[in-house]
């Protein structure tokens, strides 16, 4: 959604207004009030309710972190299989 409405912005600029407009809208002030409502709407929407979302979110988002951070050694070690069987080795 954001997305459609970053294009949507951008629609009817012309190429010399998009710098501007790209430096006014993500300078640091706006994205520090841009986290700090989402942090807000999400300490309202969850935390406030005593809702178990979070610790969902906390249990999914930890496991696609580990999976994202152990990635490039996993291909390593396939990589490195690979190699061994194709050259008849270890």
């Amino acid at each position: 959604m954001a997305m459609r409405r970053v294009y949507s912005e951008i629609k009817g600029k012309k190429v010399t207004e998009l710098p501007g407009y790209f430096k006014s809208t993500f300078s640091m002030d706006t994205m520090k009030t841009s986290v700090k409502k989402g942090l807000d709407n999400y300490n309202d929407k969850y935390i406030q309710t005593s809702s178990v979302d979070p610790l969902l979110h906390i249990c999914f988002g930890g496991m696609a972190f580990s999976y994202l951070v152990a990635l490039p050694n996993e291909r390593r070690h396939l990589e490195h299989q690979q190699h061994a069987k194709e050259h008849g080795g270890h």
